[in-house]
């Protein structure tokens, strides 16, 4: 199930090429009849069929839900990625707005959830996939307040299906310019002291587009057992399915490589700490296990499973001298290196023995010197 937007469509067409029937429920009767024709005579296939939905509406949640079911013998996977978008600040967005934001962005998820997991677990099968955002900013609180809670609830969801074969995880889709992006960039730019040029000029690294976007949901679906539980993003899926390799996709690999190439050995290390410190963690008792793993998404941003992929995705590329790929992990070596220097200052407050608080804050340093290597040297 998908949105007849931009990122929807393309996920639903990326979907529908894979060999999937696709069910789109849209609230625009426009836009979602339009999705469902257009995908169905570029593939040359009926597999795509358009439900005219307003999924904050119980009624039509209903409608939908004995639609699907009288039609399918079952319901492989979910998408929850309508969205809508109210932005500016938070005393001056309208409570009218907010309610319907909630609506959209974290009610109809669990409607929907709560509708169609009943059939899942009969069958025990499918998979449930949550679209948040990036997380707290100026602006955009009445978004993404809701939108985040997505991961909670992706992460609440999954501990429960545990003894399941179904599968939730959370997906987002990064920086694109679709029409929705777009009118609500239009609000937030001004508010940050800057045109909406500015803004995506500022951002034009981070940008890719809606078929990128909706190629990376579909391909994350093919792997889904990979990322059980994890938030990841659609660069994420793209890269592990080997069809995204970074933005700077002009640069020849010769060009680069070679100048940073003695950056291979520093890369393995990071990597090798990172997975010896992510295992020990998996190995702790389930409460010292959630202490750890919260404290290391709040310092971060990122859930430790979905950063544990990405440090083994940035390894391979350095084993296998594609060093020009590695830009695009820069920012996210910075927010290491901060979760190491927090590490850093808790061990001063707890560590009462002068040799192992020595030894232990050597190591640490160590650890951020090794990242900072890295860091000036991408």
């Amino acid at each position: 199930m998908a949105r007849g937007g931009g990122i929807g469509f393309e996920a639903a067409r990326a979907l529908t090429y894979l060999g999937a029937e696709v069910v789109i429920a849209e609230i625009d009767k426009v836009k979602g009849e339009q999705a469902q024709n257009v995908i169905n005579r570029a593939l040359h296939t009926e597999r795509v069929s358009f439900v005219h939905t307003d999924i904050a509406d119980d009624q039509q949640v209903q409608a939908l839900y004995e639609h699907i079911k009288e039609k399918y013998s079952a319901l492989d996977v979910i998408i929850h990625n309508a969205t809508v978008t109210p932005m500016g600040a938070v005393d001056a967005v309208s409570v009218i707005d907010w309610d319907r934001s909630y609506a959209v962005n974290l009610r109809a998820p669990v409607l929907l959830t709560q509708k169609f997991l009943p059939w899942m677990k009969e069958k025990n099968s499918g998979t449930i996939v949550f679209v948040p955002s990036s997380g707290a900013a100026p602006y955009m609180g009445a978004y993404e307040v809701f939108k985040t809670a997505q991961v909670e609830l992706c992460n609440t969801l999954a501990a429960e299906l545990e003894e399941t074969d179904i599968i939730t995880y959370a997906i987002g889709p990064g920086l694109v310019k679709t029409e929705t992006a777009q009118t609500a960039l239009e609000t937030v730019a001004p508010l940050m002291g800057m045109t909406l040029a500015a803004f995506y000029e500022m951002n034009g690294k981070h940008i890719i587009s809606a078929e990128e976007a909706g190629a990376g949901f579909a391909v994350s679906v093919v792997n889904a057992e990979k990322y059980n539980g994890q938030e990841i993003g659609s660069i994420q899926a793209l890269m592990d399915a080997g069809m995204f390799e970074g933005q700077d996709r002009s640069a020849a690999p010769g060009a680069d490589s070679h100048d940073i190439s003695f950056l291979a050995p520093h890369i393995q290390n990071v990597a090798d700490v990172f997975n010896e410190q992510y295992n020990g963690w998996l190995t702790r008792n389930l409460f010292e296990r959630q202490w750890v793993l919260r404290d290391f998404k709040k310092t971060v941003g990122m859930a430790a499973d979905n950063f544990h992929m990405r440090i083994q995705s940035m390894a391979e590329l350095a084993q296998n001298k594609r060093f020009y790929g590695l830009a695009e992990y820069k920012p996210w070596l910075g927010k290491l290196k901060e979760y190491y220097a927090h590490q850093y200052k808790l061990l001063q407050g707890y560590e009462k023995n002068p040799e192992a608080l020595k030894k232990n804050s050597q190591v640490i340093l160590g650890w951020m010197e090794e990242l900072q290597t890295v860091i000036d040297g991408i």
